[in-house]
């Protein structure tokens, strides 16, 4: 596997193999192949929708009417033959890699796999097995030291005792010691007396039969341990190390002579000391970190490490490969970087949220504690503590007349009258047109009464009205606007139902806002709810399930906020909203193109030597890595002005630019360069079918526009290439030497219009579809080496720059580390240029200096 692996993934492979890492899953294939039953006589065989075969002539025989039988079940860890299509006929192949009948049905599948005929599966099968078993690693010795340390002992026997030790002694002279008769070897060697009782002392230590230790003999054990293995030359300190571990109740007794250095039981003693306070860890306690993780190993087994391994080995792997080592290495291991699967948040801040309780102001808090310190006291595990302080903000965003919002506002009501320390907010999405009646509307009727009662009372009074209108709501129905008006009669007979909800109400300000901040925040169908600004997934949002989701993040925030209180974070003086608010995960509009989307992302670090873009014939015998190494190699770009500068973002576009849709998301790109300076734009090619001369005269022309022309001359000869009238033109007839532009270089794109061939499009189309997982013709854009695909024109902008539009620090000069959560960067210095200074000068060179920080920190971190 050399060849194909790295010498860090050997490593893990050979790990991998030692713990028998995959064997349960080759026995498993091995049994479901004898479930099937494999046909008599055959090595491999396939199955084709329950129809077996072991001849390669009846497979096209088996797959003409395999969709009108039973699609087989697929387990997660089969072996899937790399294609993008995964809804065609399924052929599963019993065979044992690397005999020729396994050779011989690969070629024929792989082949109808890669035409996307058919889903090839593999699942390891030996037709005869060998009949030794296979025994997996364990051990499963207790060691119980301290059952030996007491003996009871009669004093008035000890005097006895030592006058009869010469008589026992001469009596075990003649037992047999593993072989050995001592008695007669001093008799005929007794010159060699003290010489044959130290042999005959080690062979009895050495023996399974193990003596007990006496008290005094355990006091230093550990630190002999440690003696022994550090006196051992480094080559065998290891070996000697897993002896002592695997066989220490025999190597014991042998180790409570080995005489401990008094420095070396100083050093140990300090490193006792230094890890008791800085990590808690008592002597004698034993932890294991991986790169600084602490792995549990009360729910960690070698398994599970190994995965550990691969993630972490990876990351190590890439920024050792840049020449990022030792010190400087270990400084990268600690920086604090968000994680990929980290939540985003909204801003709650927002004046279309109504809330309905405030911890910090309302009376019925008043006698709780406002300190943040009363989150450090101990409290009993599930205790919500109890503090004068907005840390918990729920909001929902209700339309008053869907038929679950009565479960949602019961809900509410829990929370609200059980004191929990939630502050709770309402978002009512209603109609926004100019005039509405109440009378017609039972969202406009709620709205405008909440607003009356509020205005008479306050918003408690307001809340309640609201509460009691959908108690009047029976299971299974909506809000009627009758329920309004039942409740606004009985709680205030004195008011002017018809005026209140009236065409012209005095009380219908604010009615919009909230559909405004909805649709502002990208969020999906209603209802909808954010704890802390973070959405509730589909599945949290069942009425029935939410009350316990809700009092589970509650609990989880508060370990949030005792860490910020702990670090000085959080102190009295900050505002708990704002505090929170101001965390790097918020947004202020959830993109489920880039929030939602896989992350992907591109390995550009390569080993190899770089081949030509061109040479199609090489290209397809490239790996993932290398392949994209060329790509990067040979990429051309556009930028906005002909400057050799370093560019923040890189962008790639890749669609059929001979399709509309290609030509319009190129189109959207050339626009927004127009008034960007920090990026660059390349192109590739994924064509929607078979690659002719006739079918890709816009994307040669692309191609060799890049290749011949200065960047001014570029853009424009782009804009005008994108235009559909030059499609049709093109497609009429025309030629493309007729639609230049004054100002290129005629000659030398005509030229290499001509001999560009087609190689480069069937690379490029190549690497889409291989590298990138892409469908023929499919659009995607990769940004500074994160691949964001199902995309349309006009998602473009969103999707590429969205992390430049991220709320950056707006403090005056100040340089500050970012944390970017929803981009491809893991991180990047953001210098703030002198706002409201007109010193052109000073302004030019704070962006030259963000744009060669984030070039170097993309160049490293997104590497890997």
């Amino acid at each position: 596997a050399g060849q194909f692996l790295s010498n860090f993934q050997i490593n893990l492979l050979k790990f991998a193999l030692s713990i028998r890492a995959y064997s349960p899953t080759v026995q498993m294939f091995q049994q479901i192949a004898a479930d099937e039953p494999p046909p008599e006589g055959c090595s491999a065989f396939v199955v084709i929708h329950e129809k077996h075969t072991c001849k390669t002539n009846e497979i096209k025989k088996l797959l003409k009417k395999a969709n009108k039988r039973p699609r087989p079940y697929l387990f997660k860890g089969d072996h899937k033959y790399p294609t993008l299509k995964e809804d065609g006929p399924v052929v599963i192949l019993y065979a044992e890699m690397g005999t020729r009948d396994f050779v011989k049905f690969h070629k024929i599948l792989s082949e109808k796999a890669q035409k996307e005929e058919i889903v090839y599966v593999l699942r390891h099968y030996v037709q005869k097995p060998r009949s030794r078993k296979m025994y997996l690693s364990g051990y499963g010795v207790e060691l119980a030291i301290k059952s030996t340390e007491y003996k009871a002992v009669d004093d008035t026997q000890v005097k006895v005792t030592n006058e009869t030790t010469k008589e026992e002694d001469e009596e075990e002279e003649e037992t047999d010691v593993q072989g050995f008769l001592f008695g007669k070897l001093k008799q005929l060697h007794p010159d060699l007396k003290n010489n044959l009782k130290e042999f005959k002392k080690h062979l009895i230590e050495t023996t399974n039969s193990m003596e007990p230790l006496k008290v005094w003999e355990l006091q230093d054990l550990s630190f002999q341990a440690a003696a022994r293995i550090m006196s051992t030359p480094a080559y065998d300190a290891l070996k000697v190390m897993k002896d002592i571990a695997q066989n220490f109740p025999i190597r014991a007794r042998s180790l409570t002579r080995v005489p401990v250095d008094k420095q070396m039981r100083n050093e140990i003693e300090e490193n006792q000391k230094h890890l008791h306070e800085t990590l808690g860890i008592q002597p004698g306690e034993a932890r294991l970190f991986l790169n600084g993780l602490h792995i549990d190993l009360d729910f960690h087994d070698p398994f599970s490490i190994l995965e550990t391994l691969k993630v972490e080995g990876k990351v190590m792997h890439g920024l050792h490969e840049l020449g990022i080592q030792e010190e400087i290495l270990s400084k990268f291991m600690r920086l604090h970087i968000h994680p990929a699967d980290s939540s985003y948040a909204l801003d709650i801040r927002h004046s279309s949220v109504i809330w309905i309780n405030n911890i910090e102001k309302d009376r019925s808090y008043i006698t709780w504690p406002a300190s943040y310190q009363e989150l450090l006291k101990p409290t009993f595990p599930g205790v919500i503590p109890q503090i004068r302080r907005n840390l918990y903000n729920l909001v929902l965003f209700v339309d008053p007349v869907q038929e679950d919002t009565d479960d949602y506002m019961k809900l509410v009501e829990l929370f609200y009258h059980h004191n929990v320390p939630l502050r709770i907010g309402f978002v009512f999405i209603l109609n926004t047109e100019e005039e509405i009646d109440g009378n017609e509307d039972a969202g406009i009727a709620l709205w405008r009464t909440f607003n009356y009662v509020t205005e008479e009372s306050d918003n408690f009074q307001a809340t309640n009205c609201i509460i009691h209108m959908y108690h009047e709501v029976k299971d299974g129905n909506v809000l009627t606007v009758n329920h309004v008006k039942n409740i606004l009669r009985r709680e205030y007979p004195h008011a002017d139902v018809q005026s209140i909800l009236g065409v012209h109400s005095e009380y219908d300000e604010g009615r919009k806002a909230g559909a405004t901040f909805y649709k502002k925040t990208g969020l999906g169908p209603l209802p909808q709810a954010l704890f802390n600004g973070v959405p509730f997934s589909k599945e949290e949002m069942n009425a029935a399930e939410l009350e316990a989701v809700i009092l589970q993040r509650i609990i989880d925030a508060s370990g949030f906020f005792q860490r910020a209180v702990f670090m000085g974070l959080l102190n009295d003086h900050i505002n708990a909203v704002d505090f929170l608010m101001d965390q790097n995960n918020v947004v202020s509009h959830i993109n489920p193109s880039i929030l939602g989307a896989e992350r992907k992302y591109l390995r550009f670090r390569s080993t190899s030597v770089p081949f030509d873009v061109q040479d199609f014939s090489t290209f397809s015998f490239l790996d993932s890595q290398d392949k994209s190494a060329v790509i990067s190699d040979s990429m051309k770009y556009l930028t906005k002005k002909d400057e050799d500068v370093l560019y923040a973002v890189t962008v790639w576009i890749i669609a059929d630019f001979d399709n509309p849709s290609g030509r319009q998301l190129l189109s959207s790109a050339l626009k927004h360069l127009k008034t960007s300076s920090h990026i660059r734009i390349g192109v590739l090619n994924n064509p929607s079918s078979k690659i002719k001369e006739d079918n890709t005269a816009i994307a040669r022309g692309i191609l060799a526009a890049f290749l011949t022309q200065s960047n001014r001359s570029l853009k424009s000869f782009l804009s005008k290439l994108t235009k559909e009238e030059t499609a049709k033109s093109l497609a009429a007839g025309t030629k493309i030497v007729k639609i230049l532009l004054p100002g290129m270089n005629d000659d030398a794109f005509e030229k290499k219009y001509n001999t560009l061939g087609l190689d480069i499009i069937k690379t490029h189309q190549m690497f889409c579809q291989e590298v990138l997982k892409l469908l023929p013709g499919q659009m995607a854009v990769v940004s500074n080496g994160r691949v964001r695909k199902e995309l349309s024109s006009l998602s473009f902008f969103v999707v590429t720059f969205y992390f430049l539009e991220f709320q950056f620090p707006t403090k005056e000069n100040t340089i500050q580390i970012y944390f970017c959560t929803n981009c491809s960067l893991s991180l990047f210095y953001f210098i703030t240029p002198p706002l409201g200074k007109k010193n052109d000068m000073l302004v030019s060179h704070y962006w030259k200096l963000f744009s060669l920080c984030t070039y170097l920190l993309l160049y490293i971190v997104n590497d890997f």
